[in-house]
């Protein structure tokens, strides 16, 4: 077949030899064919090899599994793990609700654990010791504990030092670490970069990286491509079992194969342009400037927050959202439950009806008890968030007029 004259002289050759080789690693060199269930071979060389480049530590493209974004991964592997209400998982609290619904529909055990909101929210693993030594006494087995880096709903990101402790910490307890690190390219500060908890196992003792039983999940629908339709992730086990693997395998066929055009989107993220191609400048310079207007925003609506009267917000220093704290006029409460809503809820339910602005109550995502929380995400254009920003601090100026009472809630 002859090639478009127009599709050589309006695109760069390197993208032009991408879309050639995809083309190949296709049945019929179609995305209308079926593909292996574990997703297209050559996409899983690539996530094999930017996995091995990320981390400096090798990769077999056999422990990769493509999937219908990561939420679908996340789904697969509580369906392998969870066998009755007696196998509990750790989830953090605040938590994406995603973990808490594929717990309780896979009739498991969500057993919390609480982040600090007033350390940047942190974990103690003492206090989620006595998590699992209570789960224990009361009969159940604890079979894994979900990490979320960078957190979501809450932002934070965690060092080196804290991932060790927790890796160490899950062998210890033999529990399978379920990594969601969705958010690896949402980093808006230089301090805590982000580091993947696979490439941890190259700081444990000798002794330890081949006992940590490690899921890792990814998706193109973050970063700054954001591809959220497209439905493209992955997951990669990491000195997993062969049962466990092949119970996963069996669950990936019962859905045949998983999106072609995901998977294709998945490499263009693990493999995107580099120095040299054609495409890199504009590749690059794209890039670059979602990142540096995401940083901007993550500053912006968290000076907005903390700026507010009864508001405190941690800076976002990745993923997508900001998570403040509400302490709200007495009023405003008896107001609330004259509705019969939590605060939270009643607060988001006022600004909505006044402004037309979206924000979820922290209740949705779990927050220590007398405490009030909203999220909302940077993700609105800057010139939009502005706005939204300048419209939010007015009408909390005027709910807060509206309820002021001389004793205020505040529980931190």
């Amino acid at each position: 077949m002859m090639e478009n004259p127009r599709i050589l002289a309006e695109f760069p050759k390197d993208v032009i030899a991408r879309a050639k080789a995809y083309k190949g690693m296709l049945s019929g060199g179609s995305v209308g064919a079926y593909t292996d269930s574990r997703g297209v071979p050559g996409v899983r060389d690539e996530v094999a090899e930017f996995i091995t480049k990320r981390d400096q530590r090798s990769v077999s493209a056999d422990d990769i599994y493509i999937t219908n974004g990561a939420s679908r991964a996340v789904c697969m592997t509580l369906t392998a793990l969870l066998r009755s209400a007696q196998d509990g998982v750790l989830v953090p609290i605040p938590q994406y609700p995603l973990y808490s619904a594929s717990i309780q529909l896979h009739n498991g055990t969500l057993l919390p654990y609480y982040l600090d909101e007033k350390d940047n929210w942190s974990f103690s693993l003492p206090a989620i010791e006595r998590t699992i030594m209570k789960a224990i006494d009361a009969g159940m087995t604890v079979r894994a504990f979900v990490l979320i880096n960078p957190g979501n709903p809450t932002g934070q990101c965690l060092t080196e030092a804290e991932l060790v402790q927790l890796a160490k910490f899950c062998i210890k307890h033999r529990l399978v670490l379920m990594s969601d690190e969705v958010y690896q390219s949402n980093v808006y500060q230089d301090e805590r970069p982000f580091i993947a908890m696979h490439k941890i196992l190259n700081s444990l003792p000798m002794s330890l990286p081949s006992e940590l039983e490690l899921i890792s999940f990814h998706s193109a629908s973050k970063g700054n491509l954001g591809e959220c339709g497209l439905r493209g992730g992955y997951m990669h086990t990491s000195n997993c079992a062969v049962n466990f693997k092949r119970d996963v395998y069996k669950l990936l066929s019962i859905s045949l194969s998983p999106n072609v055009v995901g998977n294709i989107m998945v490499g263009l993220m693990v493999k995107p342009p580099v120095p040299g191609d054609e495409s890199f400048a504009l590749y690059d310079q794209e890039n670059r400037a979602i990142g540096d207007s995401l940083r901007r925003r993550a500053h912006m609506i968290t000076d907005a927050f903390n700026a507010c009267e009864g508001m405190t917000c941690n800076f976002t220093e990745g993923a997508m959202y900001s998570f403040p704290q509400i302490r709200l006029p007495a009023a405003a409460i008896a107001e609330a439950d004259k509705q019969n809503r939590a605060l939270d809820t009643f607060y988001c339910f006022e600004l909505l009806n006044a402004t037309g602005i979206s924000m979820v109550p922290g209740s949705g995502f779990g927050q220590e008890e007398g405490t009030f929380h909203i999220r909302t995400t940077i993700l609105p254009q800057e010139d939009d968030l502005a706005t939204m920003v300048a419209t939010f601090k007015k009408f909390h100026a005027s709910f807060m007029d509206k309820y002021r009472d001389s004793a205020p809630l505040s529980k931190m």
